[in-house]
């Protein structure tokens, strides 16, 4: 059969929706408690030395946002009630709007715990995308009773952009070709990998606009940023080759330890699943990756093998996960036998950035995993780890240089 030019050209052109829930833990709030319509919201911590892991859109007119120290947001906004999260509830929620998109389209990548990337691409022909994925956001709320918003355009980058302007509750489609006309206007914070800091280098520059990062050369951001001065620029045209990284629930990190001698020794049992932890916690973070189900497992001495399993708060953090990993251990560990193995799994993995319990977790907790992750990046696993899990591994350590020992 022959295509005509404009045919296949369209056939090539990808076509990329991001899907984002509204101030998703609010809204989930709000679902089991309706007199939290219409009021200023904060999801976190109790405590002043607390965080703010979301707010209402009525808090955010307030200069309120996510991560803002929670003394700091009562300032900003003394009418706000403040609510201790339930990661769990909202674990559900995401599983549950999980399951709408998986059955309803060919493609999908779950971001986080609340935002998704859908590829349509090669269907605009027959079924109009807009059109499709205009659908699947009814869908979601109608039956999950969550708002949320929507972005199309040929790749994530654009997407995730029209997804933000579209916000509360909206959807938003940038055509083909109009990508750089749609971007220039809005702040260079608009563009997803800009934070804070490289926010201000540019302010510094002179550069507040992204129609003034399309208009400098690619080579003159490179010399300021490096390699990251080449996304920008990419970025800020339009251009973003990534792929959609399909989601599965099977995706797992592992790590095993057979003993040299079969062993009963409690504390070189708990020091070992607390390394084991603490290496595949590192892990998830550094690959961006959050954990919903956590295994343990044990071989005895006679080969015997038993494995016991729990889901979890998506999370990445050794402090919420040590607990379950031991409570899973002592639940197992009912022969009081000699151990030859023992393993931990982590699965249900999806990529994200809710790296910690911002419900329990202080400015001065998440500085440290972040200082951690740093120094364990720069100078390999266990440069920095607890004291306990020293002992365990082929290599031991000084805490405090980092140096084997």
């Amino acid at each position: 059969m022959l295509v005509k030019k404009g045919e296949e050209d369209a056939e090539n052109k990808r076509n990329i929706v991001h899907l984002d829930l509204d101030s998703f833990f609010v809204s989930v709030e709000r679902l089991y408690d309706n007199r939290l319509e219409g009021k200023p919201i904060l999801i976190g911590g109790t405590g002043d030395r607390g965080v703010v892991a979301s707010c209402s859109y009525e808090a955010r007119k307030f200069g309120v946002h996510s991560a803002m120290p929670i003394r700091t947001a009562r300032q900003l906004c003394p009418e706000a009630l403040l609510i201790r999260g339930d990661f769990a509830r909202y674990s559900q929620k995401s599983h549950e709007i999980t399951d709408i998109i998986r059955e309803s389209v060919p493609l999908f990548e779950k971001a986080s715990i609340d935002e998704f990337y859908v590829d349509y691409t090669g269907m605009d022909r027959f079924f109009g995308c807009f059109k499709m994925a205009s659908e699947l956001r009814q869908r979601i709320i109608q039956e999950s009773g969550l708002p949320i918003s929507l972005g199309l355009s040929a790749n994530k980058t654009v997407s995730k952009v029209a997804t933000g302007e579209a916000k509360p509750n909206n959807e938003k489609q940038v055509l083909h070709g109009e990508e750089k006309p749609f971007l220039a206007p809005l702040s260079v914070r608009k563009i997803p990998m800009i934070g804070r800091q490289t926010s201000h280098s540019l302010y510094n520059m002179g550069v507040k606009k992204i129609h003034t990062l399309q208009a400098m050369p690619a080579e003159l951001l490179e010399s300021a940023f490096g390699k990251n001065g080449r996304l920008i620029w990419e970025k800020a045209n339009g251009i973003d080759r990534s792929t959609i990284r399909p989601y599965s629930e099977a995706k797992s990190i592992s790590s095993e330890n057979t003993f040299e001698t079969d062993t009963i020794d409690l504390r070189l049992l708990e020091a070992t699943l607390t390394a084991m932890t603490e290496q595949l916690t590192g892990k998830l973070r550094w690959q961006q990756k959050l954990a919903s189900t956590v295994a343990v497992k044990i071989r005895y001495s006679d080969f015997d093998t038993h494995t016991v399993q729990r889901q979890v708060p998506y999370t990445a953090a050794d402090h919420s996960l040590l607990p379950v990993v031991k409570a899973l251990f002592y639940q197992l560990y009912q022969r009081r036998l000699l151990i030859r193995l023992i393993g931990l799994r982590f699965s249900g993995l999806v990529h994200g950035n809710y790296q910690i319990n911002l419900f329990e977790d202080s400015q001065e907790r998440i500085s440290l995993y972040q200082a951690l992750d740093r120094i364990n990046g720069k100078y390999g696993d266990k440069t920095v780890c607890r004291a306990v899990g020293m002992q365990v591994g082929r290599r031991r350590f000084n805490p405090f240089n980092g140096k084997e020992i």
